[in-house]
């Protein structure tokens, strides 16, 4: 038994069925619960950072504290390099381990690598556990170990292995004595820079009660396989930015989808994706910034900036990317479906490097996840792990009339389009809208530039 241990809060800011916190609980005396903001994440070093996503780590921050608060406990707020605070407190305060929840991108494990060695240096113990992932990477691999690369025999496998139930956390005891180098997230966020503040109606929020409120309207997702494609319903379960922040659990999410929809929903398939993913990125850190199938790796891109910027404000001239773009920029959440098609039109139809596209994304995304973000783009890019294959390329006027056949979607985005009627929004690339100042022509004619795409993947596949 541990007199002082200090558990280090990551994207795990919950206390019920957090299985770090639940391991030092049993192991210590007195925990110390803390947060780190890592200036290399937090602040404009960082240019993969989304301040919808940082807002919404904040406000699950602060219900973090709260809940904390109901424990007889409170929540420590350091702002340096991990490794560091840890060195300084272990050092000042005698602590004799640390315990924290693993994580699986290159950044996180070298980081944690990090805080270890100066664990060790410290005669203090560094413990770790699994809690992130449905089945760790370790678990969804072959009966020879090695990885898998296709989803389904993955999928397969994991059900196979997959035994879930949640714990809750009892007999914590929080230490709450004043620590120099830390403050509290309330004095954080009063300045401007950590303000967690939500721009309008239609911004996700942080936190656990945020969370079960999402669980809660699970019941009504009884039609998701038809609906989840079509925008204008916005039928998704939004629990995507809460399992990465961890305001609950993966099996929390799995249980409670179980539960409300039954065994064999399609949402629960995605849970596994997010996995699939996440043991893809472990196995294969070059992902990032690299195609998977490295044979890609040397294809051409045409990156015209012009056309990109184009791209990232909604103004091509192609209603239902534009209207994704838009709502992506407004809201920082776009639903899978058309996610898929804004992606496969900067890859395939502007042939601009999907990195770009990744990294955009990354700066707008509430729920950007590095690992389900990049296996997502590389999907698209047909240059991942079992992508869709490279000729297979979205018609984005035939995924618009088959998705948003009424274009509620369109005129709810794109608002200078509201006076056109649905039937000519379909048929632009036919006959493109009189010439005005508020809506673009199409940037792009799509069937020729289908054809250029093809020969840019075909030269990276010689018959």
């Amino acid at each position: 038994m541990y007199d002082l241990s200090l558990f280090i809060f990551r994207r795990d800011l919950r206390l019920a069925d957090n299985r770090g916190l639940i391991k030092a609980a049993e192991q210590s005396k007195k925990i110390i619960p803390l947060f780190i903001i890592d200036p290399r994440q937090a602040s404009t070093q960082n240019h993969y950072k989304s301040e919808r996503a940082f807002s919404f780590m904040l406000q699950s921050l602060i219900d973090l504290d709260h809940q904390l608060a109901s424990a007889n406990g409170k929540l420590y707020i350091a702002q340096g390099v991990p490794h560091t605070i840890v060195k300084t407190l272990c050092a000042s305060l005698n602590i004799q381990a640390v315990f924290t929840n693993r994580d699986y991108t290159p950044f996180s494990i070298s980081r944690d690598q990090e805080i270890e060695k100066v664990c060790h240096q410290s005669n203090c113990a560094f413990i770790q556990t699994d809690d992130v992932l449905l089945l760790t990477p370790e678990q969804g691999t072959k009966a020879d170990g090695s990885s898998y690369h296709v989803f389904t025999p993955f999928y397969r496998n994991a059900q196979k292995k997959l035994s879930i139930s949640t714990q809750p956390l009892n007999n914590a005891h929080f230490y709450k004595k004043t620590i120099e180098i830390c403050t509290s997230i309330h004095k954080l966020c009063q300045h401007d820079e950590y303000n967690p503040h939500t721009t309008n109606d239609n911004d996700l929020t942080g936190g656990r009660e945020a969370a079960k409120q999402c669980l809660s309207t699970l019941p009504h997702l009884h039609a998701y396989q038809k609906e989840r494609d079509i925008p204008a319903l916005d039928a998704t379960s939004h629990l995507s930015a809460h399992l990465k922040f961890g305001t609950l659990s993966i099996r929390e999410a799995f249980l409670s989808i179980h539960k409300a929809l039954g065994g064999n929903h399609p949402l629960l398939r995605q849970l596994f994706w997010r996995d699939f993913f996440s043991h893809i990125a472990f196995f294969y850190p070059h992902v990032f910034g690299h195609a998977f199938n490295k044979k890609y790796e040397t294809i051409t891109w045409e990156n015209d900036q012009k056309k990109f910027e184009r791209w990232c404000t909604g103004q091509t001239g192609f209603p239902i990317v534009d209207a994704g773009m838009r709502e992506l920029n407004a809201r920082g959440f776009i639903n899978g479906r058309i996610r898929m098609i804004v992606a496969s039109f900067l890859i395939k139809d502007l042939h601009i490097d999907w990195r770009l596209g990744e990294r955009y994304f990354a700066t707008k995304l509430v729920d950007y996840d590095p690992c389900v973000n990049n296996g997502n783009w590389q999907w698209v890019a047909s240059t991942g792990c079992d992508a869709q294959p490279y000729f297979r390329i979205f018609n984005p006027w035939q995924q618009q009339k088959k998705f948003d056949a009424e274009c509620a979607y369109i005129y709810r985005w794109v608002p200078e389009l509201r006076g056109v009627h649905n039937k000519l929004l379909h048929t632009l690339y036919k006959k493109a809208l009189p010439a005005t100042d508020t809506y673009p022509h199409p940037l792009i004619v799509h069937d020729r530039e289908r054809l250029k795409t093809i020969a840019y993947y075909k030269k990276q596949n010689p018959s």
